[in-house]
């Protein structure tokens, strides 16, 4: 049986991490814990209950503030299409205009904002990695949460680097226009 089979079913089956499948068929399948890179699956660590925090912190200030404003949506562990690869940010906007239609699988566009909240279990180089993928595919914005130093480091591109401790205002600059909050909001 097969994941599409399994899910017709309604069961509950775990992808191998290496399944042959394209991009597209990664984003329409919404293969939950997994993130799609180079042809394969990766898997997705568990947050811990102080990640999850941060994630949903940064989604509430975020959603009520689009929201408010009618800018776009804001999307949670959404599959979306980033290059060649199937990414799942922790946090995600995209404005109004570029909104794909078809909601009933992952974006076919990158976000114009992506949140990635760093957990224990990361390694730098692979938080690296996804920065580069997100800006090469045309992201705007990328936060970087890191809750160790409790930090956002805001990248607009490989050479425009910001990092934001407690005392700073994080903004949304001209991606998610007029947004702003304390980065100390973010992990009290």
């Amino acid at each position: 049986m097969d994941l599409q089979e399994a899910a017709e079913a309604g069961q509950e089956m775990h992808p191998p991490e290496h399944t042959t499948m394209t991009v597209e068929e990664f984003l329409a399948r919404d293969i939950e814990g997994y993130e799609y890179v180079k042809g394969e699956l990766v898997p997705m660590s568990s947050p811990s209950l102080g990640h999850a925090k941060i994630s949903a912190r940064i989604t509430r200030y975020l959603l009520t503030y689009v929201s408010e404003n009618q800018l776009g949506d804001v999307f949670v562990e959404a599959g979306f299409k980033v290059g060649e690869r199937g990414m799942k940010p922790h946090v995600a906007f995209i404005s109004t205009a570029r909104l794909p239609e078809d909601e009933s699988k992952g974006s076919p566009i990158p976000p114009d904002l992506a949140v990635e909240v760093v957990s224990p279990t990361d390694v730098q180089w692979r938080v690296t990695e996804k920065v580069q993928a997100y800006l090469d595919a045309g992201t705007q914005m990328v936060w970087v949460v890191e809750s160790v130093m409790k930090t956002v480091t805001v990248y607009r591109s490989t050479t425009d680097i910001k990092v934001f401790t407690g005392a700073d205002t994080l903004t949304g600059e001209d991606v998610v226009l007029g947004f702003s909050c304390r980065v100390a909001q973010l992990f009290e």
